[in-house]
């Protein structure tokens, strides 16, 4: 089965075919122990987690989305997160993670365990060792989540994105799903000769817009039949411009 021809990761596909990363916290939410996946995966000698805080493990843009993981897991032992994404630069990886609160005898907090996949092949282009060294892997495709399930989103067929706090909302002709990559982590990792980001809000693909629309000075983009994305004052010459057009 290749899922690169695949829309949909399921649970059991995770767990046949990738190494899960385990990475155990005590009821303060400090890093106490881990499996060898996860040493090989995480950037351990550099940043020494253990007996340190969780969230300082993590890049400041992807700490409030693993502190709202840990609040949920903590309300009910029994609750059932739903997986998150994350990009990090390790280097830039993204990692699939779910999250579950441990209780002791007497059902008092006694700790959490974080398991994560490292989904960056099933998403990103080959790592064929660009000359620059700072060049980030592309998204081939974007994960968004449904029914507690992975669904990888083409990258040809999305319109427009858009930032919701710390996620996004990603639009195609057919559907709007939800994803858990900010906007930009996004930004940053999609082809920046097809998608650009035209509002603080909104990030489009330039090859599906189909109308460039003026209303009192203000600049909007129409893709697909019913969507329309504001463009910013700033932005409003770079995306004319794109297009071919004269301000």
């Amino acid at each position: 089965m290749d899922m690169r021809a695949s829309s949909t990761v399921s649970p059991l596909y995770l767990l046949e075919r990738f190494e899960a990363g385990i990475v155990n916290l005590d009821a303060r939410r400090h890093v106490v122990a881990m499996n060898d996946f996860a040493r090989r995966v995480l950037p351990v000698d550099e940043m020494l987690p253990f007996d340190r805080l969780v969230l300082s493990f993590h890049p400041e843009r992807s700490q409030p989305k693993v502190e709202f993981l840990l609040d949920q897991a903590a309300r009910c032992p029994v609750a059932n997160p739903p997986p998150m994404t994350m990009i990090i630069n390790i280097p830039e990886r993204v990692l699939l993670i779910k999250v579950t609160r441990l209780t002791d005898a007497q059902q008092q907090a006694a700790g959490y365990t974080l398991v994560f996949y490292d989904i960056t092949e099933l998403v990103a282009s080959p790592d064929n060792g660009s000359a620059r060294p700072d060049a980030r892997r592309r998204l081939l495709k974007i994960p968004t989540l449904s029914n507690q399930r992975i669904v990888l989103l083409d990258v040809a067929e999305i319109l427009a994105i858009q930032s919701d706090g710390h996620y996004t909302h990603v639009r195609t002709a057919e559907r709007t799903q939800s994803c858990n990559l900010n906007i930009g982590d996004l930004e940053t990792r999609l082809d920046p000769e097809r998608f650009m980001r035209v509002h603080r809000s909104h990030i489009v693909n330039l090859g599906a817009v189909s109308q460039i629309l003026r209303d009192d000075g203000r600049l909007a983009l129409q893709l697909g039949p019913t969507l329309q994305v504001p463009v910013s004052r700033t932005s409003a010459a770079e995306v004319l411009a794109r297009l071919g057009v004269h301000a």
